[in-house]
């Protein structure tokens, strides 16, 4: 996503036009958080002891069968806003903070914008 540096003063947003690429890779992210399922998956693992979380540890949160956990966290990986590591049996998800930066930095304004 080279249009979204994340030094500059001004969001993207507020500096210049999102290109195509870039908006078609944002909105994915941002649909992705839209479902309260998957948001609340992001801030467990995000909020989860040493920034991660296993399958396990999600699937006991949510009042969904183990399968639909699985689509969701599929969704969230799809759209860059979880990794996985597997070890063993069990899956290990993190959050990427780059890329939660990355929409963040595009939904914040510069105090002189923001007049």
């Amino acid at each position: 996503m080279d249009g979204l540096n994340l030094l500059e003063c001004c969001s993207p947003l507020a500096r210049e036009p999102l290109g195509e690429a870039d908006a078609a890779a944002l909105a994915r992210a941002f649909k992705a958080l839209g479902d309260p399922v998957r948001l609340r998956i992001v801030s467990i693992v995000a909020s989860h002891e040493g920034g991660e979380a296993c399958v396990c540890d999600l699937t006991a949160s949510f009042d969904v069968g183990q399968p639909t956990i699985s689509h969701h966290l599929k969704v969230l990986k799809e759209a860059g806003l979880l990794t996985s590591e597997r070890r063993a049996s069990w899956v290990y998800y993190r959050v990427v903070p780059d890329r939660l930066a990355q929409l963040s930095a595009l939904l914040s304004l510069s105090s002189e914008v923001a007049r």
